[in-house]
């Protein structure tokens, strides 16, 4: 499961979210590379909606609509040896383009931050255990 697919999985089953969504692409993608088969991963990206109900397959066809905004997406997560790893969760927000603010971006990079690699973490905890 990417984080895409994640994103996607959550918008779909979220109640107040009418339509279904498209990637349509990515604004910024960074992978950072820890140890012991970590990743950590922020994915910055827009999701288009479509004439599908929400719910609608992957294989169906669905028009896009471009009488509506664009959804922003943000999904920062860890991965151990390729799999998603739950522990932390991973943070995800998704907004419609016009309604996105700045403290909503302020907020969204302090949560990914929580979710990130710490380059210092393994050093200082190696040096707390004597």
């Amino acid at each position: 499961l990417s984080g895409v697919d994640l994103v996607l999985e959550q918008l779909s089953s979220h109640a107040s979210v009418q339509h279904h969504f498209i990637y349509l692409r990515s604004l910024e993608k960074t992978e950072i590379e820890g140890s012991f088969g970590v990743k950590y991963f922020n994915h910055h990206f827009f999701l288009k909606p479509t004439r599908c109900a929400r719910g609608a397959s992957r294989e169906q066809h669905c028009p896009p609509r471009n009488d509506r905004p664009l959804m922003d997406c943000l999904i920062c997560y860890k991965t151990i040896y390729g799999q998603m790893d739950s522990n932390p969760k991973p943070y995800i927000h998704c907004m419609q383009r016009p309604r996105i603010t700045a403290e909503m971006l302020a907020a969204r990079e302090a949560e990914c931050k929580k979710v990130s690699y710490n380059p210092g973490a393994a050093t200082i905890l190696a040096l707390k255990t004597r």
